[in-house]
C-alpha cells in the first residue's frame, strides 16, 4: 500500500492524497512536478529511479487507508 506522502522531499510543498502534481520513484520518494520535472530530470536525487505520476486513492478509500501524515523534506547535497 502507498504512503502517499503529505510533501516534497526537495521544496516541501503539500501534496495531499488528490493532488495529480506528486510523483514518486519505486521506493515512494515524493517530489512535486515541479521539482521532478525541473532540477532533477524525471531523476530520484535518493535512489536514481525514475519519478512517475504518482497514483490517486480514491476518497472512500481514504477513510479506510488513510495517506501518511509524516513529513519527509530531503537535506541538500
Amino acid at each position: 500500500m502507498l504512503e502517499l506522502r503529505p510533501n516534497c522531499e526537495r521544496c516541501d510543498s503539500n501534496l495531499p492524497p488528490e493532488s495529480g502534481n506528486a510523483r514518486i520513484c519505486s521506493f515512494e520518494c515524493t517530489f512535486c512536478a515541479d521539482c521532478a520535472d525541473g532540477p532533477l530530470n524525471g531523476h530520484c536525487p535518493n535512489c536514481g529511479g525514475n519519478l512517475e505520476t504518482r497514483p490517486i486513492r480514491p476518497a472512500a478509500a481514504l477513510d479506510k487507508y488513510p495517506a501518511s501524515t509524516k513529513r519527509i523534506l530531503r537535506k541538500a547535497p
